[in-house]
């Protein structure tokens, strides 16, 4: 090599470094700047930091923030308000308490999500029970369908559903199907076209093509919500998949919870979907909107919470904190996965300092070992402070539920995790009903006798190595 070709050699080494050295820190200054959390904004930065050329690209594909995006325009967004949205009930004509009246209020500011009564809920713990009522419900479909889920598998489930889909479409039923992109990867691409040329309209949210693919990986449409003639509508944590029915690969169960619903709450789902629908075909305004009038006639009282990064605000984190600091007696949680923000983890430990029974339910097989590691770095703390935490033994838990006291309780498609809070498009219902808290409840110490109970005498003794390796990864949980 000549002395000219070694000086421009090292003359493009020193460049490179300096241009990715500019990067980093270019990286490091937005984060900076945004102002977010200081939690997760320090663990971006030690990854910018500590690792090379591996941060800057997890940054780019994971990090950057989407908050003052709008999905629709507010003017479209107030004329589907307009024609879909039930006017909220007056809260003096309930028996609720001010705590539950604050959280309502707080509700509606983030969200302008309704207050509704008039309302039916039945309860699914098994995939097998949902998927027969949804499958007999399609059948009987007369005018639309609206499908939305994070994931929808190729699977001996996924093409029953779409078999039917493709069928409900031939008889004239307007069907209209949202699916993650990237949740549903491990579909194929002629799973879904065989739908589209069978006249379901469907469509990815969010596809992850380039050269906009660290532009929208890290953001998923994580709700599952069906309407179904505009009268019945479902909501929780099943996907379409095997595994919701069949269980896991090792033959274990996989445990969720998912509601089925009628009433004035409809038209909540109906504009969530809406909402999604029209960010992807914007200006397409071909849903068919008309709800049929509601025959029922009672107190049970909800809302539905949306959230994604799009938001001002994390609604359901905060939604999530005021309902855990009205407790007075009971807080009882199941969540797949365990990373709950700094604020929320306080609010936990202060109700549990201050003797209220707070019960957190995890698995104890998860499906991802990663996502495991980390929340057994926070079991620690919790048990100090008095927190009762349990892990499931039959298999997966998936539910995503959360009971307070005997008049509360929310579930839908939000995990108690920092990506379900801050990065994930959610989905929650807030119910304010007795009865339904009961069920809920009686659900909870159900699955309580199929678990073990962790001891923090025991717990803290556990191996150092996996103790390292858990507060390794919990540097990363707000990233994860």
């Amino acid at each position: 090599m000549t002395e000219g070709m070694i000086v421009i050699s090292s003359w493009a080494v020193a460049s490179a470094v300096l241009a990715y050295f500019t990067l980093v820190v270019s990286c490091v200054v937005v984060v900076l700047s945004e102002n977010r959390n200081p939690i997760r904004s320090l663990a971006w930065v030690i990854a910018l930091l500590a690792l090379p050329v591996a941060g800057v690209v997890f940054y780019l594909f994971f990090g950057r923030s989407l908050k003052g995006k709008h999905m629709i325009s507010r003017h479209n967004k107030r004329k589907l308000l307009h024609l879909v949205a039930s006017r909220s009930v007056e809260l003096d004509s309930l028996d609720l308490s001010p705590d539950a009246c604050q959280l309502v209020k707080l509700a509606h500011s983030l969200t302008h999500a309704p207050l509704t009564v008039n309302n039916s809920v039945e309860i699914f713990i098994d995939g097998t029970h949902k998927f027969r009522s949804l499958i007999r419900d399609l059948e009987e479909a007369r005018e639309t369908i609206y499908v939305q889920y994070y994931i929808f598998s190729d699977d001996s489930l996924g093409r029953q559903i779409s078999d039917l889909l493709i069928r409900k479409a031939s008889e004239g039923v307007a069907v209209k199907v949202i699916y993650d992109h990237v949740g549903s990867f491990s579909s194929s691409n002629k799973f879904f076209r065989r739908m589209q040329r069978g006249g379901v309209d469907t469509h990815p949210f969010f596809r992850v093509t380039f050269p906009q693919l660290a532009n929208r990986i890290n953001w998923r449409n994580h709700r599952k919500i069906v309407v179904i003639d505009n009268r019945i509508a479902y909501i929780g944590g099943m996907n379409i998949a095997d595994r919701y029915v069949k269980g896991m690969k090792d033959g274990s169960e996989w445990r969720d919870t998912h509601f089925r619903l009628q009433g004035d709450i409809v038209q909540s789902l109906i504009f969530s979907f809406a909402v999604d629908w029209y960010f992807l075909k914007s200006p397409d305004m071909s849903l068919r909107l008309k709800v049929p009038r509601n025959p029922l006639r009672n107190d049970c009282a909800m809302q539905l919470v949306t959230s994604g990064p799009v938001d001002s605000w994390h609604n359901l984190a905060k939604c999530f904190l005021k309902a855990i600091s009205m407790a007075k007696k009971s807080i009882y949680i199941q969540t797949p996965y365990f990373l709950p923000t700094d604020t929320l983890l306080n609010a936990l430990e202060a109700a549990a300092l201050a003797k209220v029974d707070v019960r957190i339910m995890i698995p104890s097989r998860s499906d991802s070992k990663l996502l495991q590691l980390a929340t057994y770095s926070y079991v620690t703390r919790c048990l100090k402070a008095g927190i009762k935490v349990y892990r499931y033994r039959p298999g997966m838990l998936h539910a995503k539920a959360m009971t307070i006291d005997h008049t509360f309780c929310t579930a839908g498609s939000t995990n108690f995790d920092f990506r379900s809070f801050e990065n994930n498009f959610e989905a929650n219902l807030l119910i304010y009903d007795a009865e339904v808290n009961a069920r809920m409840r009686d659900i909870f110490f159900a699955d309580l006798k199929q678990c073990d109970k962790l001891k923090y005498s025991q717990w803290k003794s556990r191996p150092l190595p996996q103790r390292m390796l858990e507060s390794l990864i919990r540097l990363f949980a707000p990233i994860l």
